[in-house]
Formats: structure tokens, C-alpha cells, sequence
């Protein structure tokens, strides 16, 4: 297996699997000489780490972060920083009954075709719990942007049927929802928790918003900088689909309509989403990514055993009836990595 590294001047490899004895990242190219704020990274792990939210899985793991290098007296040393995040609450029983079953919605037939061999423990190394790495190195290179002027905030905009008309940031994590709107928040919570009741599970839509980012990040022609976050945004799994600024709404509009138009005090709109020809102009950067109801549910569904036999199943343990306000730091942490990234492209390690 390949393609467990991401990312070009400042990448990550993540490793380990759902219910194995641990999850980890190596991050390298990050520049020396920054402190690391530890607080802020276990702020960060919290926030995605099952059993936090009242919303989500019953699995409880701490996601304890141990950095194993690459950090000396507080401070990167440009040196590969490892992390390490243990596995303590994972119950492989669970999937024991549905070992040669492949799950509905889930990784389980695809790999199997490609790899022959699969770890049915919770998913293995295709499980969402993977993330965790993602965001344990996207709070590290958070925290670097954030140094530079650069913030980024993610926040669900709709679960089901329910959408946020307003855009209050202050209110985002005052719910479980992850919401700016805190009407919409109290309904979506009650969306999650009736597909929750009906054995089923519910998506959404994630918002994320990027500001400080100077213009200039992103390359012309195949490293644009949309297709590099969609890149890290589509690889988390459970999203289907991205958009910027208008997104599929610019296929209705003019281009009288759509088009950033400037005077001497900059520019007079954002239809474009802070990105023009792959390359930020300067403004915040918009884009909305889709996010699939989850794939585990309990209620009987058809499907095939490993040696072609069609079967029933129900897929016990626990699991998320909606991902959505749980995938929030990953989509942040995503961002930020592809940003920084873009960044020392740009300005290099140490460049201002």
C-alpha cells in the first residue's frame, strides 16, 4: 500500500489502524525553532475525539498525544516530528459476527478486491479513527498559521434537512451541532438524534472559512490551489463533494453576475472564494464539502460474504448517526496542512 503521505514542501504520513495499538503521524518540513502549544493540541483532539460529543459514537478514547521527535525544550527542530496517539477503548468483538460480511457503505468489498486481505476490526486503516493523526498535525501547523495572521474555521451549515441561515461564529461551539446558527443548531440536534432513534444515521454540509491568507498561495496550472484542498478535503473519508465560493451555483449565473469586480479599495465581491486562475487573491477563502450519512447503521441491510453469498446484516457497536459535527477539526486540520504547504512552497520555511 501507497499513498499514505500527503503534501509536498510540508507533508504528513499517518499510520496505524482503528482497533490496532495505536494511530500516529510523522510531519515533515515543519520550520525550527516554533513553540508548541500543547494546550491548544489537546483543545484540537478534543474536539474531534469519540465520546466528547453528546451527538456522537459512545467509544470513549482519550487521544493522548506523545511526541516522540522532532521537538526539543518546547520547540520544532525541523526535524521529522513523530506523534503517536494509543488505542484504549476499542472493542474488536463487535465485528466479530460480521467478519466475512462486507458492510453496506463501508470500505470492506473494495479493499478486500484490491488487497485481498482486510482488517474487519472497525475498518482497520479505512476507519474514520485515522483522522485523529490528521488532526494531531494539522493543530501543530494551525497554530504556525495562526503566528502568521492566518485563521481557519470550519462549522456544519446543514444536517438533513435543516440548514443555517446565519453565520455567527461566536455560537459554533456552544452546540453539539457545530452550527452558527443557533436556532438551526437546536434543530439539528434533534435531526441526529431521530435518525439516531431509527437505527439510521444523517448528512450534511461543512462550511469552512480561511481568512488572512495573503495573495499569491497556489500554483497556475496543476497545483491550483482548490484542486490541492480538494485533494485534502475529499481524502476524508465520508465527504462527497466540494465546492468555492458561488460553487455549482455559478452554473446559473452571468458572468456579469459572478465575477469579482475591483476598484481602488480592492474587490467588491467574493464569488470566486479568495481563489482566482488556482491562486488566493487575498480574500478569505470559502468552500463547502458534502458529507455522506454514516455508512454503519443497525438496521438489516442486504449483502454479500466473501465468497458471494448474499446474506442479511445488521452492524452492531458504536458508531456516529451523524459524522458531521465530528469531521469539523478534520476539515480544519486538512485546510491548515494544505495551506502551510502552500505557504513554504512560496515563501520558504523561515520566510515572512
Amino acid at each position: 500500500m501507497n499513498a499514505n503521505t500527503f503534501g509536498h514542501s510540508l507533508s504528513i504520513t499517518t499510520f496505524g489502524e482503528s482497533h490496532g495499538q495505536a494511530i500516529g503521524v510523522v510531519i515533515d518540513g515543519l520550520e525550527s525553532g516554533f513553540t508548541i502549544d500543547t494546550e491548544h493540541l489537546k483543545e484540537q483532539m478534543d474536539r474531534r475525539r469519540p465520546g466528547k460529543n453528546p451527538l456522537g459514537t459512545s467509544r470513549d478514547e482519550s487521544d493522548e498525544v506523545t511526541i516522540l521527535s522532532g521537538v526539543f525544550e518546547g520547540k520544532t527542530t525541523g526535524a521529522p516530528l513523530a506523534i503517536i496517539i494509543e488505542n484504549k477503548h476499542h472493542r474488536s468483538e463487535d465485528y466479530s459476527q460480521i467478519s466475512r460480511l462486507f458492510r453496506p457503505g463501508h470500505a470492506d468489498y473494495t479493499w478486500h478486491k484490491k488487497f485481498g486481505i482486510r482488517d474487519w476490526r472497525g475498518g482497520g486503516r479505512s476507519s474514520g479513527r485515522e483522522t485523529a493523526a490528521r488532526v494531531a498535525a494539522g493543530a501543530i501547523a494551525m497554530q504556525i498559521l495562526n503566528a502568521k495572521g492566518i485563521e481557519i474555521i470550519a462549522y456544519c451549515i446543514q444536517i438533513g434537512n435543516i440548514i443555517a441561515t446565519k453565520r455567527d461564529l461566536h455560537v459554533i461551539r456552544l452546540h453539539p451541532a457545530q452550527a452558527p446558527d443557533e436556532e438551526a443548531a437546536i434543530k439539528m440536534e434533534i435531526e441526529i438524534n431521530e435518525a439516531k432513534k431509527a437505527c439510521d444515521s444523517i448528512g450534511g454540509i461543512v462550511e469552512c472559512l480561511v481568512t488572512g491568507v495573503p495573495a499569491g498561495l497556489g500554483e497556475p496550472v496543476f497545483d491550483k490551489l482548490e484542486a490541492l484542498l480538494a485533494h485534502a478535503i475529499l481524502s476524508i473519508g465520508a465527504t462527497k463533494g466540494i465546492e468555492f465560493g458561488e460553487g455549482f451555483k455559478a452554473a446559473s449565473m452571468r458572468g456579469s453576475q459572478h465575477n469579482d469586480q475591483m476598484d481602488d479599495s480592492g474587490f467588491l465581491s467574493n464569488h470566486a472564494g479568495g481563489i482566482n486562475g488556482g491562486i488566493s487573491n487575498g480574500q478569505p477563502i470559502l468552500f463547502r464539502t458534502a458529507v455522506k450519512p454514516t455508512a454503519s447503521i443497525s438496521l438489516p441491510q442486504k449483502t454479500l460474504d466473501i465468497s458471494g453469498n448474499i446474506r442479511d446484516i445488521v452492524v452492531e457497536g458504536r458508531h456516529d448517526p451523524c459524522i458531521c459535527p465530528r469531521i469539523v477539526p478534520v476539515v480544519e486540520a486538512m485546510t491548515a496542512l494544505t495551506i502551510l504547504d502552500t505557504w513554504y512552497r512560496w515563501y520558504g520555511r523561515n520566510g515572512a
